[in-house]
């Protein structure tokens, strides 16, 4: 079996040296929901919350957070990001989020969209939480990735 990727020959935390793989053009999408009362929800889609433009901010939050993800999750590479959008769907009892992160690097930007995505819909909650403090996010996950190495994935 191989030693796993992010600890070194003595078993301790490393960060993996990228330094030599070639830079290539790298995208991941990530998503997840966020489901809440029906109240809430109109609320948000007819603009009325208390804090503000709850998709705004929460599109905001989400590409802040992408490109700080470096530094909230340890070993990761701080990447020079090209792209980063966040996008949300209506659904009958909540929202979706999209999250989009590409660079043109040497590794990958799966955790960056995952970031982001988790951040929007945080956000998305702590607009509207003096709506329906009950509100659950969840489904948070990697939907697709390509470049590198092991090439495109989709979930």
């Amino acid at each position: 079996m191989t030693r796993p990727t992010h600890l070194d020959e003595t078993g301790a935390a490393s960060m993996v040296d990228v330094g030599a793989k070639p830079a290539t053009q790298r995208r991941a999408v990530a998503g997840g929901r966020i489901t809440m009362s029906a109240a809430a929800l109109d609320a948000i889609r007819g603009g009325n919350v208390p804090k503000g433009d709850v998709l705004s901010t929460a599109r905001i939050a989400g590409i802040m957070a992408a490109k700080r993800t470096a530094d909230l999750i340890p070993l990761c590479h701080p990447l020079a990001l090209t792209k980063v959008g966040i996008d949300f769907e209506w659904e009958a009892d909540g929202i979706s989020v999209r999250a989009t992160a590409a660079t043109n690097g040497p590794t990958g930007v799966e955790m960056e969209a995952l970031t982001a995505a988790s951040v929007a819909l945080l956000t998305l909650y702590d607009m509207a939480k003096a709506l329906d403090r009950a509100m659950v996010l969840g489904d948070i996950r990697l939907l697709e990735k390509s470049g590198g190495r092991s090439g495109d994935w989709r979930a």
